[in-house]
């Protein structure tokens, strides 16, 4: 591995690390959003905590951090697993960001981003429409971010198993395994039946 594809990895991360719902629910309210709500700096517990337009721009720039890395990948490198390990490292930037003592958010956006960015690549074209089939469906019956985002996830890893090579699958699959243990408190709450539903704006 040369020094681009270690840079590569490294930006990748750091731009996943962008704290942008801390950011902006700073700028919007001069407070800490990881004492607000769920203290997750995610999309959601912003639309709960700062309103609409607030979660709106969380969610595109988290959205971008993960789409940014893997576009530059698409350009720049040939082997997928390379390209989709920095689209990870941006997902594991946005979860453990280094800027709040590695407390973040839990990286279904920026999954999304990376794998919209992904359909530039000839293996990537239906992982990203097929996480969106997946969520919408979901939120369709269930109206809860949680399990929407859990149901996405798996439809893009299966997805990925069947149209990439092993080395891509395994790295999706870790991803997957990290998103779910960063919603294990929202697990606890759906199999209690106490998750909070999208109509009621408690979202998680």
């Amino acid at each position: 591995m040369g020094n681009h594809e270690i840079m590569y990895f490294v930006l990748s991360y750091f731009v996943g690390s962008i704290p942008t719902g801390f950011i902006v629910f700073w700028y919007s309210k001069k407070n800490d959003i990881r004492n607000e709500g769920s203290g997750n700096t995610g999309a959601t517990n912003i639309l709960r905590t700062c309103g609409k337009k607030a979660a709106i721009i969380t969610l595109l720039a988290d959205i971008l951090k993960g789409a940014v890395p893997v576009a530059y990948g698409i350009i720049h490198f040939k082997y997928s697993p390379l390209i989709i390990g920095g689209g990870a490292l941006a997902i594991i930037g946005h979860i453990f960001p280094v800027w709040l003592k590695f407390k973040g958010g839990k990286g279904v956006a920026t999954f999304a981003g990376a794998f919209l960015a992904y359909m530039g690549a000839s293996d990537g074209i239906l992982i990203f429409p097929i996480f969106v089939f997946s969520f919408g469906i979901s939120m369709l019956y269930s109206k809860t971010v949680s399990i929407s985002s859990l149901s996405g996830i798996s439809g893009a890893f299966f997805a990925v198993l069947f149209t990439n090579v092993v080395e891509v699958s395994l790295i999706v699959l870790l991803v997957n395994i990290l998103i779910v243990i960063k919603h294990k408190e929202n697990i606890a709450r759906i199999i209690s039946g106490k998750e909070h539903t999208f109509h009621r704006r408690n979202i998680e």
